[in-house]
């Protein structure tokens, strides 16, 4: 994505929660940092601030399955009058485990696995409403970064 974006940068706001992750002593125990209440307005406010400092448009991958915790993060990102392109990177269940199971960089998963069934959760109940669904069951990761450059430069041309 961040190749064809001219000017992007890539924020990645799993790093807000691993820098919460390094407080010491620990914040209280979770099985996920979104979890913890002040992820959700610090990857708000890193996002202004990088915007802000660089003028940058930001590429921010991030899964969220917690509708609370999205409209959140929208709402913060609005109040900054920061415009969000949201997408969904879908695939069938089958495909999310094979691609988990056999991921080379990261490895097997089980952190992954457990969250299969609440992104199925999420997907029937309001996050495929909240978002362009790009259908990567397919797809190569070039594929649907193209999908995704193209909805994005329809949009700039489609008055909101």
């Amino acid at each position: 994505m961040q190749q064809l974006i001219p000017g992007s940068r890539v924020f990645d706001a799993e790093k807000v929660g691993e820098t919460l992750m390094d407080i010491t002593p620990g914040l209280p125990a979770t099985d996920n940092f979104q979890h913890w209440a002040p992820w959700r307005p610090l990857v708000v406010e890193t996002a202004r601030h990088v915007i802000d400092y660089t003028g940058s448009t930001l590429v921010m991958p991030m899964t969220v399955l917690v509708e609370e915790y999205w409209r959140e993060i929208a709402s913060g990102l609005a109040q900054h009058n920061i415009p969000v392109r949201h997408f969904v990177l879908h695939a069938d269940q089958d495909t999310l485990r094979d691609r988990i199971m056999d991921d080379r960089v990261m490895g097997p998963s089980a952190f992954r696995l457990k969250h299969l069934e609440a992104y199925a959760d999420a997907a029937r109940t309001w996050l495929h409403d909240e978002a362009k669904v790009i259908d990567t069951t397919h797809a190569s990761p070039s594929e649907a970064a193209q999908q995704i450059t193209e909805a994005c430069q329809q949009g700039a041309q489609t008055p909101a």
